[in-house]
């Protein structure tokens, strides 16, 4: 027999709390996913790790919260956002528990899997939240959402105290039981969403099979937002890596100012991520992309410049100029590259839901698994990078290709749909 349910005017609430939970839960899987950004360091102490055991390890949760987004959000489509971001978190609290107890290198790795887990939940949280809202109001839900993002920044300001105080093991166990709290919480505070229980009211089964999940994959569409996707939250993700070494290298910081600099890029980047939801609702996701990779060429080549010494030859001989992007200026435009990244983050899944309405959860998974997978590449290319060319803002030339490959190929689509879409359906489209 389904269960019943309350009339709609029970659900009024539901958005709301749906939204806010799913927000809360996102930011202690965030900082879950990034735990291994500070206990690593002492595990990498105490196993006597190499730069590349240690690459790998702190990686690890990375690649494997991107790869299974998109089965996670297929399944939150089957089966409702509620029971999958619980089990989830369930999941990912049971792996970090047991990674205090490991031991080995290898127990690490295996451990560090199921950590993983926990970056997968941004695909089941997209997927839930955009059911409880209409289209004109799922960027802004979305935006909102993806704020959770400063999760990585409770990690970094957060996890170094317990771990000094009670060591690594502490922080695991702690964020363990925060996550494990969380599902607890989320489960008997959230119902499942419109489209869910209005299947189990009417008795109708999926209505599709689940092969079916996966038509939308083919569409070009579709890996062009992933594209975006790479470089507006895979850059984030791999700048908020980065910019603790870069600093360090560059302009001689320490640790601890460098380390704080770092942290404090990924609040506002994920903070405006809200506002890049309720831009795209007001003005178009598509007009917030423009400005986005528009304003993100830009800031790359400003930061991309190498610090060089130049000889010109004047009428009374050589003249010696020297250039180079002080600390002051490259932290005030990394953190404007941190601000359209935001909003674009938001712009790309308001696109989603709108075009997919049915497969918010696989389109969405496999957007989202582009762009973690960005957060794990783009940090090892841009060690590479210093490797080959010996050039520490290498790693802006290639976020420079990248920004401005998006803002070609997204160009030459809105050209191709112009000339074949009436007018006013051209200038309705604009606005998603």
């Amino acid at each position: 027999m389904s269960r019943t349910h309350p009339p709609a005017a029970m659900h009024d609430h539901a958005p709301s709390r749906a939204l806010a939970m799913s927000t809360i839960a996102f930011t202690i899987c965030f900082a879950v996913w990034t735990i291994f950004s500070i206990i690593g360091v002492r595990i990498k102490g105490e196993l006597g790790l190499t730069e590349t055991e240690f690459g790998l390890l702190i990686g690890m949760p990375i690649l494997t919260g991107s790869l299974v987004r998109m089965v996670l959000g297929i399944w939150t489509d089957r089966f409702g956002g509620r029971l999958v971001y619980t089990a989830t978190m369930a999941a990912a609290a049971l792996a970090t528990f047991l990674l205090a107890f490991a031991t080995t290198y290898a127990q690490m790795l295996v451990a560090a899997l199921g950590v993983g887990l926990a970056g997968g939940s941004f695909a089941v949280g997209v997927a839930y939240v955009s059911r409880f809202y209409p289209a004109s109001r799922q960027g802004t839900a979305l935006g909102i959402f993806g704020v959770g993002n400063v999760g990585a920044a409770v990690t970094k300001f957060a996890a170094p105290f317990f771990l000094l105080a009670f060591g690594w093991q502490s922080v695991a166990l702690i964020w363990a039981a925060a996550l494990a709290v969380m599902a607890m919480v989320f489960w008997f505070t959230t119902e499942d969403d419109p489209v869910i229980r209005q299947r189990r009211l009417t008795g109708a089964g999926q209505p599709r099979s689940f092969m079916a999940e996966f038509q939308p994959l083919k569409d070009i569409r579709v890996w062009r937002f992933a594209f975006y996707y790479f470089f507006v939250f895979g850059g984030f993700v791999a700048l908020a890596l980065w910019l603790p070494r870069y600093l360090i290298g560059v302009y001689g910081f320490d640790l601890v100012t460098a380390g704080m600099i770092g942290a404090a890029y990924s609040i506002p980047a994920s903070v405006f991520r809200a506002y890049g939801g309720v831009l795209s609702d007001r003005i178009g996701a598509r007009t917030v992309l423009y400005w986005t990779f528009a304003v993100s060429c830009v800031c790359c080549l400003v930061l991309a410049l190498p610090a060089a010494d130049y000889v010109v030859r004047g009428i009374n001989g050589p003249i010696n100029f020297h250039f180079e992007v002080s600390w002051v200026a490259f932290i005030a435009v990394a953190f404007v590259l941190g601000f359209f990244m935001a909003v674009g983050k938001a712009a790309v899944y308001k696109h989603i839901p709108v075009y997919y309405p049915n497969n918010v959860g696989a389109v969405g998974g496999l957007v989202g698994m582009i762009g973690g997978l960005g957060g794990f590449v783009l940090p090892i290319v841009f060690g590479a990078l210093n490797d080959l060319t010996g050039v520490w803002s290498s790693c802006f030339m290639l976020l420079l290709l990248v920004a401005a490959a998006c803002l070609v190929w997204m160009q030459i689509t809105i050209v191709r749909i112009s000339r074949r879409t009436p007018l006013g359906q051209a200038t309705e489209q604009a606005r998603t």
